[in-house]
Formats: C-alpha cells, sequence, structure tokens
C-alpha cells in the first residue's frame, strides 16, 4: 500500500478517507494498513444509526442533523447504507442528492454504501467503513439505513446509539412496538410532527414504553417531535443522544464497542462463508437435488472447505 495515503488518512485528508474507504469496500489487503491505523484513536465519535420506515424523512432528518452539527462546529461523516438488488447488485442512491447542500463544507463527508445483498440489510464491510470514518476524526459518525427487516436491529450492533424515527401517518408507534423495535431505540424522532396525529403517536409510544419491564437503571429513550423539513427538534434530538452518552458512561460505552467488533468479525466470516457457497462446485447442490446428498452433509463439506 502507498505510504503516502496513510501519511494523508492519518493527517484527516478526506481524499484519502475516500479511497481508504474503496479500498475497504472491496476487500482488497491493502485497507488493511488503513483499517489498523483507524484504530489507533478510537472512541473519540459519537456515532448514531439512523433508521425506520421508509418515507419516514430519515434522509432529510440526517440532513438538518448534519446542519445543527455544523452550527455546533462539529465535524460530521455520514454512511448512507442502501438497499442493492438483489439481480442487479446495483444501489439506489438518490436519496443522497438532498444533502448536496453539504458538499463545499470541509467539515461534512457524505458517502454512500451498497447492502450488497448482506443478510442483515448491512454489508460485511459496513464496520470497517464506520471505522475509517471514526479513525479521520470526525466528532460525529451517522450511519443512514433504509429501514427495513433485520437491517433496524442490526443498526443497533454497529452504532454506539440509535435513532428510531417515527411519522404520525400509518400507526407507526403501533407497528415499531409490535416489531419489537422500540427495544433497539436509544432515541425515538416522531418526524413531521405537523401532521395530525402525532400527539396520538407520542402518546402510543409513551404508553409502549410503560408496558416493558424497567427499574430505574433502565434507560427510556426520550421522544421528540421534529419536522426534518424545517430543521426543527433537531437540536432536541442531538441533546438527547449526548444524555444518552453520559449515561452509558464510559464502560458502557466501552461494552458497545465490543459488540460493535463482535458484530464486525461474524460479518466477515458470513461474507466469507457465502462467498465459499457461491464459489462450490455446481456438482454439490445437483446431489442434493437429485437426493443423493442431504443438505445437511452439502453444508458440513462446504465449511471443512
Amino acid at each position: 500500500m502507498n505510504a503516502e495515503l496513510l501519511s494523508r488518512y492519518r493527517a484527516g485528508d478526506v481524499r484519502a478517507l475516500a479511497r481508504a474507504i474503496t479500498l475497504a469496500e472491496a476487500g482488497l489487503a491493502d485497507a488493511r494498513p488503513l483499517l489498523r491505523a483507524a484504530r489507533e484513536r478510537p472512541g473519540r465519535a459519537v456515532v448514531v444509526g439512523v433508521t425506520g420506515s421508509p418515507g419516514s424523512g430519515k434522509s432529510t432528518l440526517t440532513d438538518a442533523l448534519i446542519a445543527e452539527l455544523r452550527a455546533r462546529e462539529k465535524r460530521v461523516a455520514v454512511l448512507a447504507v442502501d438497499p442493492s438488488s438483489p439481480y442487479s447488485g446495483g444501489a439506489i442512491l438518490g436519496d443522497r442528492i438532498r444533502m448536496l447542500r453539504h458538499h463545499a463544507d470541509d467539515g461534512v463527508f457524505v458517502r454512500s454504501l451498497a447492502s450488497r445483498g448482506a443478510l442483515g440489510g448491512l454489508s460485511a464491510h459496513t464496520m470497517q467503513v464506520l471505522a475509517l470514518m471514526e479513525g479521520a476524526g470526525f466528532d460525529w459518525v451517522i450511519m443512514e439505513t433504509v429501514g427495513v427487516g433485520q437491517s433496524e436491529v442490526d443498526i443497533a450492533a454497529a452504532c454506539d446509539h440509535t435513532l428510531l424515527v417515527l411519522t404520525p401517518a400509518g400507526g407507526d408507534g403501533v407497528q415499531a412496538f409490535k416489531a419489537g423495535i422500540m427495544e433497539i431505540a436509544d432515541v425515538i424522532a416522531v418526524n413531521k410532527a405537523d401532521l395530525p396525529g402525532a400527539d396520538r403517536t407520542v402518546r402510543e409510544l409513551m404508553a409502549a414504553q410503560g408496558l416493558g419491564a424497567h427499574d430505574e437503571h433502565t434507560w427510556l429513550a426520550p421522544i421528540r417531535r421534529t419536522v426534518a423539513s424545517r430543521g426543527e427538534g433537531t437540536d432536541k434530538l442531538i441533546d438527547a443522544t449526548l444524555q444518552h452518552r453520559d449515561w452509558l458512561g464510559e464502560e458502557g460505552l466501552q461494552a458497545r464497542r465490543e459488540r460493535r467488533a463482535e458484530f464486525e468479525v461474524r460479518s466477515l466470516v458470513q461474507e466469507r462463508l457465502l462467498r465459499r457457497a457461491r464459489e462450490a462446485s455446481h456438482n454439490l447442490y445437483a446431489r442434493v437435488a437429485r437426493g443423493e446428498l442431504d443438505a445437511e452433509s452439502a453444508a458440513d463439506q462446504l465449511l471443512r472447505g
């Protein structure tokens, strides 16, 4: 690997960061020295995951959070994870267009990353990209996911804090409780709070929190109303996130970082096993289809390599 690239990355050069992310996303060996350098100064950034139902305004809210954090003179990196087509492998990155107003700001770095069909909605290299952003010296790193299925749960393992974005329309509050998503939320934003039903959604969420088992040591996710299109309420979301960080303390943050490390290693193992399965002889699958070999034995053969 180019020693100059490593030096530039350590110095906080965003072009070097962009190149490092490209290497990590491609799974190239040249990324490893950069990843080691990234972990020389871990834990400095506030790493926040933003998730929620499609159409809840996550990208608009993320854009508003960037503006509020820049007003507080914080450097911000955003990782936007988009769904990949299971057929073409392509990703829809159109939502990033609304963040282009920050493109000339040296204190903002935005990168899209395709999920590449990862089972949890987050690709195996998502954690490495997060590590590179954190190691580049940003104060806040925000990861936004499409927010469907397993990715809503995985984001809690990938970040220090999870921001769940809901809307008054469609009974989001009830659905979040049914799906168990409330359990992973550290802060809840009821976005588009200028729409009818916002008060009802807040009441539903508070009632749902009251149904859970908790004591004085339990963190109940603060519920904040926002109108992201007008930048309203984002200051309260940031304050609530910082309150959660204080509540976790250094011990709690370290536990979450260990969980992130576990998630990263697990994701890489999963990716390599899936690659081995894709590269396996077609004859193995044909034997299972013909009944000559059971699926369990075929899986054992793949794991043995």
